[in-house]
């Protein structure tokens, strides 16, 4: 089996991470493109086009499956990924879990990019899957940039400046970018008042990872599956994990696990 991930860059290795451990058999295909990111400030056309050049070169290794694993992407560029590659790859989107935070009850957070909030495509989830919950939408200029990077200094930044808009009584903060479940013990302490009950973080990882998947008609393997191989493109060009990757619990995961194999 070989699963396919692409993003703008090293957010998908949170879905990474939940793929290789359901699946520690599976090979891995993991492209991004670094060398145009950040995808958030350009045109709905530009992400489109170097989506489908990201998602292309995926497809030349023949995955069983390919995960967009990109909130910017799936919001723009999801229809076109799919008439370019489906039926013969199955394509999964990345969507915010807005859903199952709002089955929580009480109120809710929406960190996402500077782009997507407010924008039609997360009003419109909002409306569809928390219809009648407090939501608060809280943009976080710079944080995806700053994990991007590994930037711990930046990081601290974003992640404080986005916890000051973010009300002390919200009980579940959506992770509306697949950068930021890399720093999600940060934002967690960022955003829990002394003294109340734990907030609940939500990503989309685990449950993308799962849907892929269940798209191939694929179950869970043992643990004691042996590990599969890893490529990773950046661009296009074939590469080995970014050195920032490796700042992360779930880079180093993937790395670990290749170099055993």
């Amino acid at each position: 089996m070989k699963i396919a991930l692409m993003d703008s860059g090293i957010g998908l290795l949170p879905t990474a991470a939940a793929v290789r451990r359901l699946r520690p058999d599976a090979d891995l295909v993991l492209s991004s493109d670094p060398d145009s990111m950040p995808w958030g400030p350009r045109t709905p056309a530009d992400v489109t086009e170097r989506a489908l050049a990201v998602a292309r070169a995926a497809a030349a290794h023949r995955p069983d499956a390919l995960i967009v694993a990109c909130n910017t992407a799936s919001v723009h560029a999801l229809p076109a990924l799919r008439a370019a590659l489906e039926p013969g790859i199955p394509v999964i989107g990345t969507v915010p879990a807005i859903k199952p935070a709002a089955a929580g009850g009480g109120s809710i957070a929406i960190w996402a990019t500077p782009v997507t909030t407010g924008s039609p495509y997360q009003r419109g989830l909002i409306r569809d899957f928390a219809d009648g919950a407090a939501v608060t939408e809280v943009p976080c200029p710079g944080l995806a940039d700053a994990v991007q990077h590994a930037d711990e200094e930046a990081i601290d930044r974003a992640v404080a400046a986005a916890a000051a808009l973010t009300p002390r009584d919200v009980r579940a903060v959506v992770l509306g970018c697949t950068h930021y479940e890399l720093v999600v013990e940060r934002i967690r302490a960022a955003v829990q008042p002394h003294g109340l009950p734990p907030v609940v973080l939500h990503g989309s990882a685990e449950a993308v990872a799962a849907q892929a998947l269940r798209r191939i008609g694929a179950r869970p393997a043992p643990a004691a599956a042996p590990g599969a191989g890893l490529t990773v493109l950046l661009s296009g060009r074939d590469a080995a994990l970014p050195a920032a990757a490796l700042a992360y619990a779930e880079g180093r995961l993937l790395d670990t696990v290749d170099a055993a194999g």
